[in-house]
């Protein structure tokens, strides 16, 4: 027959039974929660950068690549069509203003030039000899005219005298009608002659200023052929350092071919290019500032192309300190071109993360271990800060390193 069990017994195996299943659950607990923070994925702080949000002015820019140049360089051509006879120096010296740089063959322009003398004497010659034909042609009939004037006197004073005596019944009508027919006709050859003068000096005066200007030409064309004969003596055109020279004595080379380029060495400037689209933020005398390494100068623009060529705008940035020794030719650098100034806002620092205005997912600290990722909203920048538009606040940590290969990740932990 069987038993009751005691009350007390009942009890204690009902603890151990409680005592089993909780020991059982908090193990399964303590495995879960080591499971989860075993899967989910953790980031060493010594391999990213956090910076802190904070309020300030943004002074936005946009960013073009530049190109350092010197500040002066010059192309020489050959003027003519020849062969390079000499050479004097070699790239890298440095000249002073009228250096002699290499030497041409001249022959067939200096032969030119002695025509060209010839022809000029012939010229002045032949002007001096219109203007003593014109001058012989003129006088002679300014003295026809004196002649001619003296003789209109004569036939006066008889017509006077014709007439007196016709008067007096001493003379005639037809003698005092003939003296008159003769006076009335020495006026009219005599205005003739008159008219004459005039209208020939008009003809020789215009005569001589078609010769004139004939001359004119020929002497600009003369000047012309000298300079060119001057510009084949091929010099420094001020102190300066070669950085190119034909060297191939016995070459020719044609009328416009380059033969040298000397350039400022002392001084530079940059060229730059920037997408069309930021054209409008562009203009003649905006601020500039050129980034080479850690080192920023200062600048404006002091010109730009007004079209675009293949979607870019060209401009040349003219530097304050124009012969800083990070400057050299050919180096290639950073140009941002400052615009707009925001006051009183939130930013982060900028970074290889940035890639233009527009939404982010970030990773957020919110705890000393742990990495959330926010959609943060970014908008205008410059090269050292980022504007936010929202989604942080000021204090607010977050990673501005490339956290691409965290992309499916919601969270992290930090260690």
């Amino acid at each position: 027959m069987d038993r009751e069990i005691p009350k007390s017994e009942r009890q204690a195996a009902t603890r151990k039974r409680l005592i089993k299943w909780g020991s059982i659950l908090a193990g399964v607990i303590v495995v879960i929660v080591f499971l989860i923070g075993f899967v989910r994925k953790s980031v060493n702080s010594d391999d990213i950068i956090i910076a802190t949000a904070d309020k300030g002015t943004i002074e936005t820019s946009v960013s073009a690549s530049g190109l350092v140049v010197p500040a002066f360089e010059q192309i020489i051509n050959s003027p003519i069509s020849t062969r390079i006879v000499e050479v004097y120096h070699k790239e890298g010296d440095t000249l002073s203003e009228g250096t002699p740089l290499l030497r041409l063959d001249l022959q067939s322009v200096e032969t030119e030039i002695n025509k060209l003398n010839d022809e000029r004497s012939m010229k002045h010659y032949a002007m001096e000899q219109s203007k003593l034909n014109d001058h012989t042609y003129l006088s002679n009939i300014e003295l026809q005219i004196k002649v001619k004037e003296m003789s209109v006197n004569r036939l006066e004073v008889e017509l006077a005298n014709e007439r007196r005596l016709d008067s007096l019944g001493s003379g005639t009508g037809d003698n005092v009608r003939k003296a008159q027919f003769a006076f009335s006709t020495g006026k009219m050859e005599l205005e003739q002659l008159r008219n004459q003068l005039d209208n020939e000096r008009k003809v020789r005066d215009a005569g001589m200023k078609v010769r004139q200007l004939e001359m004119d030409i020929f002497e600009k064309n003369y000047a012309e052929r000298l300079r060119t004969l001057n510009d084949a003596q091929i010099r420094s055109p001020r102190a300066a350092t070669l950085t190119y020279i034909n060297q191939e004595i016995g070459r020719q080379v044609g009328a416009g071919e380059r033969v040298a380029v000397v350039s400022d060495l002392s001084n530079f400037k940059v060229n730059a290019e920037i997408a069309d689209g930021y054209g409008d933020r562009l203009g003649v005398g905006s601020r500039a500032i050129v980034r080479i390494g850690k080192t920023k100068l200062e600048g404006h623009v002091s010109n730009m192309t007004p079209l675009s060529k293949n979607g870019v705008i060209s401009f040349t940035v003219m530097l304050d300190d124009d012969h800083n020794p990070r400057l050299r030719s050919g180096l290639k650098t950073e140009v941002h071109i400052m615009s707009d100034i925001h006051d009183d806002v939130t930013r982060i620092p900028n970074g290889t993360y940035f890639k233009g205005a527009g939404t982010y997912e970030m990773f957020v600290q919110t705890a000393d271990d742990e990495l959330e990722k926010r959609e943060v909203k970014l908008g205008d920048s410059n090269f050292e800060f980022v504007m936010v538009e929202s989604g942080l606040k000021p204090g607010d940590k977050v990673v501005i390193s490339d956290m691409s290969s965290y992309r499916n990740n919601d969270k992290l932990v930090l260690k």
